[in-house]
């Protein structure tokens, strides 16, 4: 007998109820549904969710977030903010320099500078050696004293806001350079004090830096300075009346070699490094690497997110 009638409930799922379950697995996987191209039509909530859900990383298809992007600009912030603060120590260090030649040179001549006469350089007097570190801190004069504080301020805080620990190195290798100068090749037995050995040194030192490390800020700024000061490159030249410009071409030598010495070194991979797989070994110290994850593995998802946060 042939009937016509109508199937009973549940004997097969109905095509809401399956729509359902397919929308419960694909926000189970939001990822899943963002990767792959295939279009669900749904209705309803499920349809809204699922939407926002493949929404994930929308505008950025490098599939960057707020979060990975903050990652990649922080080191860069970091470095930002450590030469902002290398140049607030430098800064003050040269206003802490400068007070101290200051109150040094209110001493001398409250004691009729008698601090020249013992603590400058002597030349060929062995006992007076040790006096090339104290001789750059006293001056003869008021007017001394006043033509050698403007550009030591200047070249000193541009030889400093690279770092304050490297400047203290090239300040003693300056000082000893421009000092045996003098007391090597100073005749007369003439007595040499002043602060403008440093001067020539921290300006050849930075120029040095600057093209050493083509650095092209560094060195426009020491010329820019250098012309800007002419008057005291004009004294550098042999013969000039009670001028030691011995002690200015020595000091000069001594930062330009500060310039090499203290030249800023590109890290280079070790020798034997073992690099990624498939690679050319040539990855930096402490570099991620990829590790490939087959897409069905349980756990692609983790690795991803792990890859994406450079982890």
């Amino acid at each position: 007998m042939c009937c016509a009638g109508r199937p009973r409930a549940g004997s097969r799922p109905s095509r809401s109820n399956h729509d359902q379950s397919q929308a419960e697995r694909t926000l189970a996987h939001p990822r899943a549904a963002t990767d792959s191209a295939v279009r669900v039509d749904l209705s309803g909530k499920y349809a809204k969710d699922v939407s926002m859900a493949s929404q994930t990383g929308a505008g950025s298809p490098s599939g960057e977030t707020p979060a990975t992007r903050g990652i990649k600009r922080g080191p860069r912030r970091r470095a930002a903010e450590i030469d902002v603060d290398e140049a607030r120590k430098a800064f003050f260090l040269m206003v802490g320099f400068i007070a101290l030649i200051w109150v040094l040179q209110v001493v001398n001549w409250a004691d009729h500078y008698r601090l020249d006469v013992s603590y400058g350089i002597r030349p060929h007097d062995i006992g007076r050696l040790p006096e090339i570190f104290t001789a750059p801190f006293l001056h003869f004069s008021w007017d001394h004293i006043e033509g050698n504080s403007g550009p030591l301020f200047v070249f000193g805080l541009l030889a400093a806001y690279r770092g304050v620990v490297r400047f203290l190195g090239v300040t003693a290798l300056v000082a000893v350079t421009s000092g045996l100068a003098v007391w090597l090749f100073q005749g007369n037995r003439e007595l040499t004090v002043g602060a403008s050995g440093l001067i020539f040194g921290y300006f050849g030192y930075v120029l040095a830096r600057g093209v050493i490390d083509r650095n092209l800020i560094d060195a426009l700024a020491a010329v820019v300075m250098g012309l800007s000061y002419a008057y005291i490159l004009t004294v550098a030249i042999p013969g000039a009346p009670n001028v030691s410009w011995i002690a200015h071409l020595g000091g000069l030598v001594g930062g330009v070699a500060a310039g090499w010495i203290f030249r800023t070194r590109r890290g280079a991979p070790a020798p034997g490094r073992a690099g990624p797989p498939g690679g050319s070994g040539r990855g930096p110290k402490g570099s991620t690497v990829a590790v490939p994850v087959s897409p069905g593995h349980p756990r692609a998802d983790l690795y991803k997110e792990l890859g994406d946060l450079g982890l």
